[in-house]
């Protein structure tokens, strides 16, 4: 009997253990105050949570979402920053990926990231 594959090899869902975090990046919008955070995720059976955590130079967390049961294993987000002076400079987005439980988290990503002074002229709004 011939089989039928619904998905390419690659593409195939995974079982929840072997659910992990394939890339993910984060770009501040002019307005310095936003992030536009990208996640992508194995193909998974079980929908996984996730934990997105934003840390400045201090290591002040300054953002932060919970994606609970996600649907999508692309997915995108805006994070608001709250930052209290000039959001200026290295900053970093740790991402989570786990199930029951965070502690531990089955998979983390960590991504550090630059956020330009105003005067900085190679960010320009296009």
């Amino acid at each position: 009997m011939n089989q039928i594959n619904f998905f390419a090899e690659h593409e195939a869902p995974l079982p929840k253990d072997e659910v992990r975090i394939l890339s993910a990046s984060a770009a501040p919008y002019p307005d310095r105050q936003r992030l536009r955070v990208a996640v992508e995720v194995t193909p998974f059976l079980e929908r996984p949570n996730l934990l997105l955590l934003v840390h400045d130079e201090q290591d002040e967390l300054v953002g932060e979402a919970s994606v609970i049961a996600t649907m999508h294993a692309s997915m995108e987000f805006t994070l608001h920053l709250r930052h209290k002076g000039d959001p200026a400079g290295a900053h970093s987005l740790t991402v989570e990926l786990f199930y029951e439980t965070r502690q531990p988290p089955q998979d983390r990503w960590i991504e550090g990231f630059i956020i330009p002074a105003v005067t900085d002229e190679t960010f320009v709004d296009s």
